[in-house]
């Protein structure tokens, strides 16, 4: 599996940077975001170090399924509320002019009762 030693979701997949962890699995890693911009906001990241959603290859489409079927549940387990009234919103900001500021795929997933401090 793909790792950068230099990067800081790495090292706390590795468990070198104290997360409170929300899921984990041999693929995927699930953390709560350290500036929470909602009452519920964390993160889903791939184990394997890939850059971006720009990044991505053909050999990704399996565990990329997984993260999305994967997601609802944790927002579910995190305390967002039921569709419809309920809900959650997904992002992942790619590259410079996308807002992405760490170099590892993430996807911040972000719920609770608006309005929500940003987004």
């Amino acid at each position: 599996m793909n790792h950068d030693p230099n990067c800081i979701f790495c090292k706390i997949v590795e468990g070198k940077i104290p997360s409170r962890k929300v899921y984990e699995d041999d693929e995927i890693f699930a953390f709560h975001d350290i500036n929470p911009w909602a009452p519920v906001h964390f993160l889903v990241i791939p184990k394997e170090h890939i850059t971006s959603i720009a990044h991505l290859e053909d050999r990704h489409a399996a565990l990329m399924g997984r993260i999305m079927l994967l997601i609802p549940k944790l927002a579910a387990q995190e305390g967002c509320n039921p569709y419809p009234e309920g809900g959650f919103r997904i992002v992942s900001n790619t590259g410079a002019e996308g807002g992405q500021e760490v170099q590892h795929l993430h996807i911040h997933v972000m719920g609770g009762a608006r309005p929500w401090k940003r987004g």
